[in-house]
C-alpha cells in the first residue's frame, strides 16, 4: 500500500510539473509562433485534413470497437464530436475507447484503495460502482465543455468575420469568393471560424449547392448565431436582396446583443454577491467588529453576574 501511494503521488507531481511547463513555456511559444508574420495558409484539404492516427489513438480505437453502442447513439456522439472540432472517422470509436479505459481504470483504483478510504461494507460496494460510472461519464462531460467553448469562440468571432465579409462583398466578390477570403484571412485571429468557412468552401467546390453547404455549417457547429447567419445568407441569395446590407445589419445586431448581454451580467452581479457576502464576508466582519466586545462580556460581565447571585 505505501508503494502504491508513493507511485500515485509521484504521478500527480509529474502531471502538475508537466502542466506548469506547458502553460509557462510551450503555450507562449506557440502564441509567438502564431504571431510570426508569415503568409496565411490557403484553404486546402491539407489544412483541415485528418492527421495520421497515433499508436495510442489506434489502441483506443481498437478498445472502442467493443463498446455496446447503438447506431443512433453513435450518430449523436459523432454530431457532438464534430461540434467540438473532432471530425476524424475514428473519433467515435476513440471516444468510446477513452470512456471504457477510464471507467475500468477508476474501478480498479477504487478497489485497490477502498480499504484505506472506508471500512463501511455498503460504501465498499458502492465505491467501485460509483467510480466506474464516473469514469464513463467524465469524458462526455469534458466533451460538452469543449463544445460550449468552441461555440462561444465561434459566436465571439462572428462580428469580425461579418465585417470582413461585408468588405469583400462590397469590393465586388461573390458570396463564394467572400467566404473563401474570410476563411483565409482569419486563420490566425479566429482559427475555428476559418476552419468552418474552409469546410463550406470545400463542400461547394465538391459540387454541393450553396444553401446545402451553409445548412451543413449550421448543423455541424450547433451554434444558434451561425444558424441565423446561414438563414440570412440563404434568404438573401434566394430573393436577390443586398447581401452587404443584410450582413452589416446582422453584424450590428450581434454587437448590440453582446453589449446587452454584458450589461445583463453586470446587473446580476449585485444579486449574486449576496450569498458570498452573507455566508463568508459578513461572519468575518462580525468576528472582527464584535469579537473583542463579546470577549469582554465573557470576561467581566458573566463573573459579575455570578457574584451578584
Amino acid at each position: 500500500m505505501p508503494l502504491l501511494v508513493s507511485v500515485a503521488l509521484f504521478g500527480l507531481l509529474a502531471t502538475a510539473i508537466a502542466a506548469y511547463g506547458y502553460r509557462r513555456y510551450a503555450k507562449p511559444a506557440g502564441l509567438l509562433q502564431q504571431l510570426d508574420p508569415e503568409p496565411a495558409a490557403p484553404v486546402t484539404l491539407d489544412r483541415i485534413g485528418q492527421p495520421k492516427p497515433s499508436p495510442l489513438a489506434r489502441r483506443l480505437q481498437a478498445v472502442g470497437r467493443h463498446a455496446p453502442i447503438s447506431p443512433a447513439d453513435a450518430q449523436a456522439t459523432r454530431r457532438t464530436l464534430m461540434a467540438a472540432g473532432y471530425r476524424a472517422e475514428s473519433a467515435v470509436t476513440v471516444f468510446y475507447g477513452i470512456k471504457l479505459i477510464l471507467a475500468v481504470t477508476l474501478a480498479v483504483l477504487s478497489i485497490v484503495f477502498r480499504d484505506s478510504i472506508t471500512t463501511n461494507p455498503v460504501l465498499r460496494i458502492v465505491l467501485p460502482l460509483a467510480a466506474t460510472g464516473a469514469g464513463y461519464w467524465i469524458p462526455g462531460f469534458i466533451l460538452e465543455r469543449k463544445v460550449s467553448k468552441r461555440q462561444e469562440k465561434l459566436r465571439l468571432s462572428l462580428p469580425d468575420g461579418l465585417d470582413l465579409m461585408v468588405v469583400s462583398v462590397e469590393a465586388g466578390l461573390g458570396l463564394d469568393q467572400a467566404l473563401q477570403n474570410v476563411g483565409r484571412e482569419l486563420v490566425v485571429a479566429h482559427p475555428e471560424l476559418s476552419e468552418e468557412l474552409a469546410l463550406v468552401t470545400l463542400e461547394m467546390r465538391a459540387g454541393k449547392r450553396r444553401a446545402e453547404a451553409l445548412r451543413n455549417l449550421a448543423q455541424r457547429t450547433g451554434e444558434p448565431e451561425l444558424r441565423k447567419l446561414t438563414a440570412i445568407l440563404i434568404q438573401s441569395d434566394r430573393f436577390g436582396t443586398s447581401m452587404a446590407e443584410a450582413l452589416r445589419t446582422h453584424s450590428e445586431f450581434m454587437r448590440i446583443r453582446r453589449r446587452q448581454e454584458a450589461e445583463e451580467r453586470a446587473a446580476k452581479v449585485g444579486v449574486k454577491l449576496v450569498f458570498p457576502i452573507f455566508f463568508f464576508i459578513l461572519p468575518s466582519i462580525m468576528v472582527v467588529a464584535a469579537g473583542p466586545g463579546i470577549l469582554q462580556v465573557f470576561k467581566y460581565l458573566f463573573p459579575m453576574m455570578k457574584g451578584i447571585q
